[in-house]
């Protein structure tokens, strides 16, 4: 028997997860012009983007359904209508997948849980070195590390667990000891794919209570949290500025781990020569990558 303070906390989780995927679904519909959908761009138009009732003929669903998903009621949906939404919409298949699970469909496979690595994952990262590695969750926690990657972010590394998450450093950290370059790249990608791993863990007191947190300490945060976007981890150029030994770029490959569920390894390998020539070169000086000032 399901016990009160369960169906409680089941109806709460299922009114999150309806008001995350009314906005997901305002947000994405104001992104598409009516010229993007061979539509005429007609008059008066109070919205940017397509009107409800434009999404919902172009979806072949009826408009009243279509409304009250977007109001977040809670209606019945099947995979086949969530499809010509996702089509419609030109949801990518990361987007896609976040409507599956905000819709709660069951085809989405869930994953959660909170385990400890496997033991191999430390030896992993150690024959790694010299190239810099590490292991995140879906919510950027750092969980391990090689030696490499600590010379180059030693902040990160010595932070304690509350605070060891690269997205809480790179939005509240000071600009004199951020270490990424291409901030106006990467860090919409990354809160992104937080968004997507988000969509899994919808009234989780620990997602929540993060967000919450860096809404408010960083309003960049809080206006890239704002647009919806979602991604997957993927390989992508980050380019790194190091106190002592300068610009390091690399191309970052996210690899995704059997246990525990929802983290990744992160090798970081050197794009260049003389990329290659100061990882080397912090590694065999690991007393010269401690910042060269307090604050």
């Amino acid at each position: 028997m399901i016990q009160p303070d369960s169906r409680t906390g089941s109806r709460r989780n299922a009114r999150a997860r309806r008001t995350e995927l009314a906005a997901f679904l305002r947000s994405r519909r104001e992104r598409i012009t009516p010229s993007d959908v061979g539509l005429p761009p007609g008059l008066r138009r109070r919205t940017p983007g397509l009107r409800r009732e434009e999404v919902a003929q172009l979806a072949g669903v009826g408009v009243t359904w279509y409304t009250w998903l977007e109001q977040g009621r809670p209606i019945n949906v099947s995979v086949q209508v969530l499809d010509a939404i996702s089509r419609t919409l030109g949801l990518d298949p990361a987007e896609h997948e976040h409507l599956y699970r905000l819709a709660d469909v069951p085809e989405v496979t869930e994953t959660g849980g909170c385990l400890s690595l496997e033991p191999e994952t430390q030896l992993i990262l150690d024959q790694l070195d010299p190239i810099p590695a590490a292991v995140y969750n879906a919510r950027y926690d750092l969980l391990a590390w090689n030696a490499t990657y600590e010379s180059m972010f030693p902040i990160l590394t010595t932070q304690p667990p509350a605070t060891r998450n690269a997205l809480w450093q790179l939005f509240t950290g000071r600009d004199c000891c951020n270490p990424v370059v291409n901030r106006e790249e990467e860090l919409p990608q990354m809160v992104a794919t937080l968004r997507a791993g988000f969509g899994r863990h919808l009234g989780e007191p620990a997602w929540t209570d993060f967000v919450r947190r860096l809404s408010a300490a960083s309003p960049e945060f809080a206006r890239m949290w704002a647009t919806h976007d979602v991604a997957r981890p993927g390989s992508r150029m980050k380019i790194f500025q190091h106190s002592a030994a300068g610009l390091i770029r690399t191309v970052s490959t996210s690899m995704t781990l059997a246990s525990p569920p929802e983290t990744r390894l992160v090798v970081y390998t050197p794009a260049d020569d003389e990329s290659r020539e100061r990882i080397a070169w912090l590694r065999a000086h690991p007393e010269d990558s401690v910042p060269d000032h307090v604050h």
